[in-house]
């Protein structure tokens, strides 16, 4: 292994990880504090520190995993902030208004990362490089997330927000696919990939669900850098 360029590239990943999960928590925090339920605030997870939201598997031991194993891209995730729905002002429609609060601020991070490319030719030759590749791990990292989060499965986002919209009924029914989340994340992530490969079919719902949409969204951010494409 070159242990210098190992460095190199783990130092693009760590600033967009974890700027991309403290203000993805963060946000979720703040606006169930502004709807009606401070249950985040008094925990102290309204805040811009990195260290009141990770996770050492999901934002430490995971990307890490990904990164030295080459995955095509890396994710992770932080501390999961504690909502008390029922204290909320409008439990079903503020549910979906607290999920949504990450995604959108990772579209946002991707938004600024794309539009700092545009200052890459002010800077000193010797840290220009570094800051291209950083950008760009930042703008692929945060569509990552904003996709994979709005996946319509509790306790992802997509599935706070498929719960706000359905019926009652079926949406009482709905929440009972959260006790098996992980183990469905799994299988989708790391099991159904190696099946794929066993029986020689490709079997990586993950990257389907991921990778199209990020192709239609990449180009768009790319724009907004000045990158050729």
């Amino acid at each position: 292994m070159d242990f210098p360029s190992t460095i190199y590239s783990a130092s693009t990943w760590i600033i967009p990880i974890l700027i991309a999960i403290t203000f993805h928590e963060a946000a979720h925090a703040y606006a169930a504090w502004k709807l009606g339920d401070d249950t985040a605030h008094r925990l102290g997870r309204v805040t811009f520190n990195p260290l009141k939201h990770v996770d050492l598997f999901g934002t430490i031991l995971v990307p890490a995993l990904l990164f030295l194993t080459k995955a095509p891209f890396l994710f992770g995730w932080a501390k999961p902030v504690p909502v008390a729905f029922g204290r909320l002002g409008h439990p079903r429609r503020d549910m979906a208004i607290v999920a949504i609060a990450g995604p959108l601020t990772n579209l946002t991070l991707a938004f600024i990362s794309a539009a700092l490319f545009r200052t890459v030719p002010l800077l000193p030759e010797a840290i220009a490089p570094w800051l291209v590749k950083t950008l760009y791990q930042s703008i692929l990292l945060n569509l990552i997330l904003a996709i994979f989060n709005m996946f319509p499965l509790p306790p992802l986002y997509g599935g706070r927000v498929a719960l706000s919209i359905l019926p009652k009924a079926l949406a009482r029914q709905y929440s009972k696919l959260e006790r098996f989340a992980f183990v469905i994340l799994l299988g989708i992530i790391f099991l159904l990939p190696m099946l794929g490969r066993q029986i020689g079919t490709d079997l990586n719902l993950f990257r389907w669900a991921v990778g199209i949409p990020l192709r239609w969204l990449t180009p768009f951010f790319l724009a907004v850098a000045g990158v050729a494409q």
